[in-house]
């Protein structure tokens, strides 16, 4: 039976100039007990959607056609008040960043309470009674149900989130990238927790998400948006297997893989300008299979002769040659050795026993008695080196240390011990009235481009005040600042010059923040989880853009980030951090194929699989990182992982060679010592773990 139809919807947002066509005849149907994925790159229309859905567009937004139906109710069609009665009590929503959705002066409990309250007429006990148990479907503690969200993990407050949208056991839940910005391990648990609980419930799920690999894994059926147009929809293995549009076709190819040898290729260009109804195909200007036809009109959707499968695209006849060439990178106009790397020269930074540990407030009578204060060592004992163009991927949890370590290397936080050198000079010479010198060599790339970037300044003036303040290049500013944004891809570069930070998509602001860097001709790159909030194919852009520039610019760059399959296309090398140490460090292809530490295990099987056919075995690590201030003696992995022993508890094992020339790990019982070598696959296809971890097989 059908739970939700969508039948050819249109969306626009009314803007000083044209209105923006952000959603053009949209149509697609959701089953009870389905669950469905929309799919696309930042822009095509998916959030709108959703918005659409559940009746919150902003205020210059309008469904101007089309039905939503809801259980034979055409929900565009009920007041205010008639779609309150509906929200939460038949569709819940789980939004995107749960720190923004969460109210920060009322406890968690009191805020799903107030949701309950609203729909149902039951005591303040009875409520608590349900927030309780929330908690503990969800996997959180219910005895911290009057606990702040400021009190949370980034994947505790999603959680919360989780909690809340099924407070009221809904038919259908829309989570709009339910997982972005989180740690592939949080990734893992809150999507493993989102498809248990709703098979108990027996309720729908639309999955809004860029990441093609979650879509493979969690979903039935979906639909590939383009510039606000259904590109391909059907059951997740026909569209996904064999896709017959190119744009999905360009969309899978750009999605990174642990195990593939092959680069991903990206889709060139950038989304379509939607000020006018589309006329031609959408992806005609990025399409490298377009022809005269698809500048003449947009294709229909049509039937395919597999069962449950649509496509738009004028050549849909040929798919099975496109999805060939699509499949050579040469075909979009890119290198095919893009990600060659080159000789690495000498070491520019290196570390040793390096820390930065933040004091504790003390209370007054501790202070008093003489106590020592308490210290969260978010650094401790970091020893690493990195040469000129080289790039060393730095992977981990939230909060295990990697930004503060990139920080610190920067010169942004002092360093509290251990030895740091850069360029030949420790770090105490740059302190010294040479921190200039330093900045002028060392450049950061931060997370999110609008915290980084002035909103009140154009790109001529973001990428040129750094010349200003160095006195570098100032007699041909104009000419460093255009030579820079053509060659991180902002072309032509005059396009760009006059805008400001909030006219840019996701993907040119981020580059424009790498412009930031370079336009100084660094020697140092440091990129602070640079992509996390970009989609897939912004994403490998970027991660191609870098590795360029580490060789064709001979610096070296730490690439600091959680996603381990876009590390082992980007780096050279690994350095995994757990709770402030390097725990494992490597060449990139022997850690992939053959982790030493259960930890690093543990993070590459965690990354979702592209294709919806293949077994993934989920290994999913019990609680949270310890408490950074009172941390277990031993090693600070044993109360998660499910292969320590009594000697795992008594002494900080040290990180050591494994066997293998550049390969250490801090582990008792590293992998390679516990069962028999794998044939044919990695230790990523068949994890040994076992004991406390939970392990579900993924994509049957």
């Amino acid at each position: 039976m059908t739970l939700l139809n969508v039948e050819n919807l249109k969306v626009t947002y009314a803007t000083d100039d044209e209105p923006v066509h952000a959603v053009n005849d949209v149509s697609f149907s959701i089953d009870e007990g389905v669950n469905y994925g929309l799919a696309g790159e930042s822009g095509s229309g998916k959030s709108t959607v959703a918005e659409a859905l559940l009746g919150l567009l902003p205020g210059n937004g309008t469904v101007e056609s089309g039905t939503i139906e809801f259980n034979g109710t055409d929900l565009t069609s009920l007041s205010a008040a008639e779609r309150r009665d509906i929200l939460w009590e038949d569709i819940a929503y789980i939004p995107q960043s749960a720190m923004d959705s969460l109210d920060p002066v009322m406890s968690t409990g009191d805020q799903i309470s107030q949701a309950i309250h609203t729909h149902r007429n039951v005591s303040d006990t009875k409520a608590r009674d349900r927030v309780r148990e929330l908690f503990e479907i969800v996997g959180l503690d219910p005895d911290r149900i009057d606990d702040y969200p400021h009190e949370f993990s980034g994947g505790m407050r999603q959680r919360v989130t989780i909690a809340m949208a099924l407070a009221l056991e809904p038919d259908l839940i829309i989570a709009d990238e339910p997982t972005t910005g989180l740690d592939v391990i949080v990734q893992d648990k809150i999507i493993d927790k989102i498809l248990e609980i709703q098979e108990r419930m027996d309720s729908s799920l639309l999955l809004i998400t860029h990441e093609i690999g979650v879509i493979a894994e969690t979903c039935d059926d979906l639909s590939i948006l383009y510039g606000g147009k259904v590109m391909e929809q059907g059951s997740v293995d026909n569209v996904l297997v064999n896709p017959t549009n190119p744009y999905t076709m360009g969309l899978k190819n750009s999605f990174p893989e642990i195990e593939e040898n092959e680069d991903p290729v990206t889709i060139p260009g950038s989304p379509p300008n939607l000020n006018g109804e589309p006329t031609a195909c959408v992806f005609e200007d990025r399409c490298p299979f377009a022809t005269e036809e698809c500048g003449e009109s947009h294709p229909d959707l049509v039937d395919l002769p597999n069962r449950n499968h649509r496509s738009a695209c004028h050549r849909v006849k040929e798919a099975a040659q496109l999805r060939r060439d699509a499949d050579d990178p040469a075909t979009w106009n890119i290198p095919d050795d893009v990600d060659e790397g080159s000789d690495r020269g000498e070491v520019i930074l290196e570390t040793d026993g390096l820390e930065k540990h933040y004091e504790q407030s003390q209370p007054l009578l501790d202070k008093v008695r003489g106590e020592d204060p308490d210290y969260v060592k978010a650094v401790d004992g970091v020893s690493l080196s990195v040469r000129r163009s080289e790039v060393l991927g730095v992977a981990g949890e939230s909060g295990c240390g990697k930004s503060t370590l990139g920080e610190t290397m920067a010169l942004l936080e002092d360093p509290t011990g251990g030895e740091f050198t850069f360029d030949g000079e420790p770090y105490e010479y740059y302190q010294d009235g040479n921190l200039q010198e330093f900045r002028r060599k060392v450049q950061i790339i931060f997370q999110d481009p609008f915290d980084s970037l002035n909103p009140r300044q154009t790109v001529r003036k973001l990428v040129g005040e750094p010349l200003t303040i160095h006195d570098y290049r100032t007699d041909e500013k104009e000419q460093a600042i255009v030579e820079t944004l053509e060659k991180v891809g902002l072309t032509p570069a005059e396009k760009f010059l006059d805008s400001y930070p909030h006219e840019l998509s996701g993907g040119q602001r981020q580059r424009v923040a790498v412009a930031k860097a370079l336009v100084l001709d660094p020697d140092f790159l440091i990129c602070d989880e640079p992509a996390s909030m970009l989609d897939v194919s912004l994403k490998v852009n970027l991660l191609n853009l870098l590795r360029g520039l580490a060789d064709a610019e001979d610096i070296g760059i730490v690439y600091i980030s959680h996603d381990l399959a876009s590390l082992t296309q980007v780096s050279d090398r690994l350095a995994i951090m757990y709770l402030g140490r390097i725990i494992e460090e490597g060449e990139v292809d022997r850690i992939a194929a053959r982790p030493e530490h259960p930890y690093t295990s543990s993070l590459l099987s965690a990354a979702p699989e592209k294709d919806p056919t293949a077994d993934r075995t989920r290994v999913l690590l019990e609680g949270e990182p310890p408490d950074p201030v009172d941390l277990p003696s031993g090693c600070a992995f044993a109360p998660r992982c499910p292969k320590a022993e009594e000697s795992c508890w008594e002494a900080e094992p040290a990180i050591d060679e494994t066997g293998d020339e550049d390969h250490r790990a801090a582990c008792y019982f590293p992998e390679s010592e516990d069962g028999p070598e794998p044939s044919g696959a990695s230790a990523v296809d068949e994890p040994e773990f076992s004991g406390s971890a939970n392990t579900d097989s993924v994509g049957d």
